[in-house]
Parts: C-alpha cells; sequence; structure tokens
C-alpha cells in the first residue's frame, strides 16, 4: 500500500475480476475506492474458493482496501443513490452494462466532466468471460503437445483489462487535470486480448505464414527454452535469452565439444543466433537432456545460478507458499484483520518505491461496512436521512 493517489475517490460498481481488479490496483496505490454492491452481497461475493464458512476468499482479496457501500439496486432510490455518488466524486469503474441506469450519458447530466471506465466483454455489448475470449483468440490450440485445445486456469485477460482499466482511467484524469474534458472509455475483454496477440506478433505472423504456429508443448518458440529433468527427477525449466547465458550453459555442462560439432555439421554457429538455437533444436535438446539427467537438481542451480542462467523446478501452488523470495520473506506480504477471519498471508501493493514507506495490507470490507460514512461523507445526508434509509432497505450495512 502506498499514497500515491491522495484525494482521488473512484466509485466503482462491479463483480467477478477485470473491473474489481481495476480498483485494487487504484486502492493500493493510495485512492479511495468505494465500491457499491447490491445488499447481502452481489453475484461474485460467495466465489470460489471459499473458506469452510463459506467467505469468499477470492472476494476478500480481490477488493482489499475498498470501502463498501451496500444498497438495494433493484430499487429506484438505490439506484439515484448511486447515480448520485458517481456525480459528486467525477470518477467510475464499472462492468456494468452500456445502457440502463449506470450509462455514462445519464450519469453525466450535471457533471459532464464524469469519466466513466466501463469494462466489457465484446465491443458490442454481448457478454464474455476470459476463458470464452481467450478460445476465440487461438491460445489453447497453441498450448499443449496437440491435437485437443488446452485451457489455462489463469484469468490473464481479465487480469490485464483490469490493469488497463486502471491505467486508462489516470490517462483520463491527466486529460482532464489539462482540458476539463470527461468521457466514458470502454475497454473490452475482446480488445485487450486480441490487440495483445497483435502486440506480440501473432496476427503479423499467420498473415505472413498463412498458417498457425506449430504447438510445441513446453518448448520456447523462437529461443532455447524448454522442461528438463534432474537426475533425481526434478523437473526444471530452463530458458536462454541472451548469448552470454548461452555461452555460461553450454560451459556448466561442458557441452562445448558436442555443441560444435553439431556447428560444423549444419554449418552454422548457435553464438549468437537465438533462432538457430530454436531451428536446430533436435540435435541440441538430446544433449542437454542427457547432460542435465546426470545431474542432481541442487548442485545444477547452484551452477546455473553462478553463470546467471534463467531455470526454475517445477512446483505446486503449496509450494509457492513455503517459498521465503516469494511469499514468506516477501515484504509485498504481511496480515491483515479480513472479514473471513482466516489468518493467511494478505498481499498489498506489487510495486516498490524505494524511500517510499510500504504500508501494510489494508483487509478487505465487509458488505455494507462504510454505509453510513459514504452517505455522510460524500453524498452529505442527514443523520436522520439516512436512518431512513435503512429503515426502508435501501441502504444496508454489516453492523445492522
Amino acid at each position: 500500500m502506498y499514497n500515491l493517489l491522495p484525494g482521488l475517490t473512484v466509485i466503482e460498481a462491479s463483480s467477478f475480476v477485470a473491473s474489481p481488479t481495476a480498483g485494487l490496483y487504484l486502492a493500493q496505490m493510495g485512492a479511495e475506492v468505494i465500491r457499491v454492491d447490491q445488499i447481502g452481497g452481489g453475484p461474485d461475493f460467495r466465489r470460489w474458493p471459499v473458506t469452510q464458512n463459506g467467505d469468499s476468499l477470492y472476494w476478500e482479496n480481490l477488493n482489499r482496501a475498498k470501502k463498501s457501500l451496500a444498497l438495494d439496486l433493484g430499487r429506484p432510490e438505490g439506484r439515484e443513490l448511486l447515480q448520485a455518488l458517481v456525480r459528486a466524486t467525477g470518477q467510475f469503474v464499472t462492468n456494468f452494462p452500456v445502457k440502463g441506469f449506470l450509462a455514462h450519458e445519464t450519469l453525466a447530466q450535471g457533471r459532464p466532466d464524469l469519466i466513466t471506465v466501463r469494462v466489457m466483454g465484446w465491443a458490442d455489448g454481448s457478454p464474455a468471460l476470459d476463458y470464452t475470449v481467450n478460445n476465440a483468440v487461438g491460445y489453447p490450440m497453441l498450448t499443449g503437445p496437440g491435437p485437443e485445445p488446452v485451457n489455462h486456469v489463469l484469468p490473464a485477460w481479465d487480469l490485464l483489462t483490469g490493469a488497463y482499466a486502471a491505467f486508462a482511467l489516470m490517462a483520463a484524469l491527466r486529460r482532464r487535470d489539462a482540458t476539463g474534458e470527461g468521457g466514458e472509455i470502454r475497454i473490452p475483454l475482446s480488445d485487450v486480448a486480441i490487440g495483445t496477440v497483435a502486440n506480440l506478433g501473432g496476427i503479423a505472423e499467420v498473415m505472413d505464414t498463412g498458417a498457425d504456429r506449430p504447438r510445441l508443448g513446453n518448448t520456447v518458440f523462437g529461443l532455447f527454452g524448454r522442461d528438463f529433468t534432474t537426475r533425481d527427477g526434478k523437473r526444471t525449466m530452463i530458458v536462454v535469452v541472451t548469448h552470454r547465458q548461452w555461452a555460461n550453459f553450454i560451459a556448466a555442462l561442458n557441452l562445448g565439444d558436442a555443441i560444435a560439432r553439431v556447428e560444423a555439421e549444419r554449418g552454422v554457429s548457435f553464438a549468437k543466433d537465438d533462432g538457430l538455437r530454436f531451428t536446430h533444436r533436435d540435435a541440441l535438446f538430446p544433449l542437454f537432456e542427457a547432460a542435465i539427467a546426470a545431474r542432481d537438481h541442487a548442485d545444477l542451480a547452484a551452477t546455473f545460478d553462478a553463470g546467471g542462467i534463467v531455470h526454475s523446478a517445477y512446483g505446486t501452488m503449496a509450494d509457492a507458499v513455503r517459498d521465503p523470495r516469494l511469499v514468506t520473506e516477501n515484504p509485498i506480504f504481511g496480515t491483515a484483520d479480513d472479514p473471513s477471519g482466516t489468518r493467511y498471508p494478505a498481499v498489498g501493493a506489487f510495486a516498490t518505491l524505494p524511500g517510499e514507506e510500504r504500508r501494510p495490507p489494508a483487509p478487505a470490507p465487509r458488505n455494507g461496512q462504510h454505509s453510513e460514512q459514504v452517505l455522510a461523507e460524500t453524498l452529505g445526508l442527514s443523520s436522520g436521512e439516512i436512518a431512513r434509509l435503512f429503515d426502508a432497505g435501501i441502504a444496508g450495512s454489516s453492523g445492522r
């Protein structure tokens, strides 16, 4: 947690991963993020993984450092309160549909400098999820050995979209500071996905070759990179990305003479050409397989570390939790008094700012925990009006 965005209040009305991620990153950098949900929780409030008591660890961690206002959004007065909040603050992040009571044109009435960042599925407003967008852009047909498609479990497009949404809001704020202009920014998952494919050269590659890239299992395309197994049965991923690493890699495994023979037989030099190492992997991989299979992992890892060679043994998520470098001694983690009551390493901001104080991770709110505070401080409602809203069931609080 850092205090880089003091004075910035953002209203968030969202669910699932992408839109809450945008709010999370803004909150971690010091913005006041007020998440507005239905009383009792929105559609993602119990999403797995959950504790034995049914509390969502997913929700708890995607909503750290935010405030929670609970309203009955099924009633006109509840919807009007959310609209008033958006207008009062001027910054809004959501994945609600383009049309309806949270349409930008409706919200901007009386607040022309309003900035709305809207996360979407498809650009035409059709719904989509990370897993269906990933299917559409072709990555499952490039993953694994084939012929069946292989889905991955990481919601990469959700996370990229959330991060892009936070970036887009900050860019829009900079423009508004300079010009006074507001506006809506729509960020479809599908555009983030296919745009990323294009940024990585995928579209150009298909258009140039007229075919999809061959499926390579765990082999890294265009580089010398693959998984290998050591003598003691440890499977480890090794990737060579610089010419110096290649030289050190060969020296570490005493393969200089064997590599030279391959180069002489094929009339090539691997010293400064990533592509050639990839192209001639049929001759190179067996040499490295045998050399690595003759060494124990601990010995090999120490040698690789000394040579600056990039490698990592495969492990489980449980292994990662016990890893000092990743979790147990990593300063991005701390403890927080979370609503679930479950004790585990809580994560704060990923960034490190040398010289800046890193604040401990903040807990997630309980549903409606800050309802009275937000209604009083942000909307300026009187205590009597707030009591009426609670009595009528239009606003809710974890303490009531």
